[in-house]
C-alpha cells in the first residue's frame, strides 16, 4: 500500500480545532479523539477529554476499532491506534488516511499502537523521549 494514498478527506472544522489544540494552555492532560465517518468517508471527530491520564485514555478507546488520537501536555503527539483484529477494510481506511491527517494539522509526533494494553505511560514517555 503507497503511503501516500489517502481515502478520507478531514473535516475542516476538526483540521481547525487541531491547530488550536496546538495550543492547549490547561495545565492538565487532554485528547481529541478522531474516527472515520465510513459512509461520508471522511475524518471526524469523536471525543474531547480533559484530565485524563495514558493509563484513562486507553480504556476509552475502542479495543476492537481504529482511532486517531492526539494528546497533550506532553508534546502534542498523534496516536494511531491499530488493534489487531478489526477489519482490513477499516484498517485500509485509517492507514490510507492517516498521512493526510497529519499533514493538514501539522502533526510532527506520529506514533502507532497496535495493543491498547501497551498505551501507559512509560510508554508514551518512551517514545518521546527520541524527540529530547
Amino acid at each position: 500500500m503507497s503511503e501516500s494514498l489517502v481515502v478520507c478527506n478531514v473535516a475542516e472544522d476538526l483540521v481547525e480545532k487541531l491547530r488550536k489544540f496546538h495550543f492547549h494552555k490547561e495545565m492538565n492532560n487532554a485528547s481529541i479523539i478522531m474516527k472515520i465517518h465510513k459512509d461520508k468517508r471522511r475524518v471526524v471527530l469523536d471525543e474531547e477529554l480533559e484530565g485524563i491520564s495514558p493509563d484513562e485514555l486507553k480504556d476509552e478507546l475502542p479495543e476492537q476499532q481504529p482511532h486517531f488520537t492526539v494528546y497533550i501536555p506532553y508534546p502534542l503527539c498523534f496516536i494511531f491506534s491499530s488493534p489487531v483484529g478489526h477489519k482490513p477494510e477499516q484498517q485500509m481506511m485509517y492507514a490510507g488516511s492517516k498521512n493526510k491527517l497529519v499533514q493538514r494539522a501539522e502533526l510532527t509526533k506520529v506514533f502507532e499502537i497496535r495493543n491498547m494494553e501497551d498505551l501507559t505511560e512509560e510508554w508514551l514517555s518512551d517514545k518521546l523521549g527520541f524527540f529530547h
